[in-house]
């Protein structure tokens, strides 16, 4: 049975990603700060038959990336590894010239640091799975230069260069930095409180993360709106 390892499942895409592939039969480790909400996702992927492990926690804490990959080995290894978790930095989004310095630190930590760390204790599992895949969820922003989103979208284009020199270091995996578009999730109503909407729910962009699952291209940046079926790659 494939593994898989999914930070921030509780809410939004993470837990869209998790209950899609626990319908594949895929195990789960889950991944969220608030434990509460994380047994919610973790029931809802585990009605569909596997085996879930929801382990409340920051993946800023060395001790808690080490217990997720455990408790991957557990399950039988680690085929795949979704990076999701991620910290704006400011709440609302703000101009670089009033972002706290210590936001962006923060930002930097979780959306950087943390994933590059969860990835190195994976990275023994996933070469092992022979069909390792890395999954680092990106944004549009570390692309584009929007205002209020400096500061996120600095940390996710680290986050890309990362996967993009990850993918080419380790050729035998799949590494992909996926960016999912805007969403109705908590993160971007915590980024825009004040956007009108409306915004596609999260579950609309998951079969362009089962797509790259499936077709397995090349590492690579992917935007997943773009590789749902019917829709063009």
């Amino acid at each position: 049975m494939a593994v898989a390892i999914v930070t921030g499942a509780s809410k939004g895409l993470g837990r869209a990603l998790a209950s899609a592939l626990a319908r594949r039969g895929w195990d789960l480790v889950l991944d969220a700060r608030n434990g509460d909400v994380l047994k919610e996702s973790a029931r809802e992927a585990g009605a569909h038959g596997t085996r879930v492990v929801a382990l409340p926690g920051d993946v800023t804490d060395p001790w808690h990336r080490s217990a997720l990959v455990a408790a991957a080995r557990e399950l039988g290894g680690c085929d795949l590894l979704v990076n999701n978790a991620s910290a704006l930095g400011a709440e609302p989004l703000v101009r670089l010239d009033a972002l706290p310095l210590e936001g962006l630190r923060a930002a930097l930590e979780t959306n950087v640091v943390a994933a590059l760390g969860l990835v190195r204790e994976a990275l023994p599992l996933l070469r092992a799975s022979g069909a390792g895949t890395v999954v680092a969820v990106s944004s549009d922003a570390a692309a584009e230069a929007y205002p209020t989103w400096g500061g996120y979208g600095a940390s996710k284009a680290a986050l890309d260069q990362l996967a993009a020199v990850l993918g080419v270091e380790e050729p035998e995996l799949r590494v992909y930095a996926v960016d999912p578009g805007d969403l109705a999730t908590d993160l971007y109503r915590a980024a825009v409180p004040d956007d009108p909407g409306p915004r596609p729910a999260p579950e609309s962009v998951v079969p362009g993360f089962l797509e790259l699952l499936d077709r397995r291209p090349a590492s690579g940046r992917y935007t997943a709106p773009l590789l749902v079926p019917g829709v063009g790659a």
